[in-house]
């Protein structure tokens, strides 16, 4: 999927991560992915790089547990943290957005495929222009995939303006 951060940003989201608990590594990784809505899924190959470096500037220190390593900061990692807290509050508010956005369009394809929402008779009314266009559209994000962060932030804008457009009826939108 690509780079979703810069190796500082990570640093600063892992602190304040961290701060909330200690944590393990792993528990990192499903914690990023779960609040990005999967979107960002850190590979053990930045997760725990970016650990070893926290470790070694002083701002995390780690105990073993078995074959587990519990990671916690420190204070001098606290003081980053706050040092940073309204770029490390942006970055993972965005992060969140991005998950939203990202569990809304795959609700909307999911309830789309399994019928729950809407009937496939609805689109035969038209002469199966609207299941033409929906199938189109479904063929342009599966090639699309995966998508990297601003793709995907295009992506949701285009799909925000359709829906918009058609709840409107075909209304120009004002602008006040």
């Amino acid at each position: 999927m690509g780079r979703k951060f810069a190796a500082g940003d990570l640093q600063l989201v892992i602190l304040a991560l961290l701060a909330e608990q200690p944590r393990h590594g792993y528990e990192l990784i499903k914690l990023l992915e779960e609040r990005s809505g999967g979107f960002y899924v850190p590979s053990p190959g930045v997760i725990y790089p970016a650990l070893t470096f926290l470790e070694e500037t002083g701002l995390a220190e780690v105990e073993n547990e078995g074959t587990k390593k519990l990671y916690r900061i420190t204070e001098a990692g606290r003081r980053r943290v706050e040092e940073n807290r309204e770029m490390i509050l942006h970055t993972l508010a965005k992060l969140e957005r991005i998950g939203e956005k990202m569990a809304y369009v795959k609700r909307v394809f999911e309830t789309d495929r399994h019928g729950a929402d809407i009937d496939e008779g609805d689109f035969m009314q038209d002469g199966g222009d609207i299941r033409a266009a929906r199938m189109l559209l479904r063929s342009a994000l599966r090639m699309r995939y995966p998508w990297s962060k601003s793709e995907a932030a295009r992506i949701a804008g285009i799909l925000e303006r359709a829906a918009t457009e058609i709840l409107q009826g075909g209304r120009p939108q004002t602008r006040g």
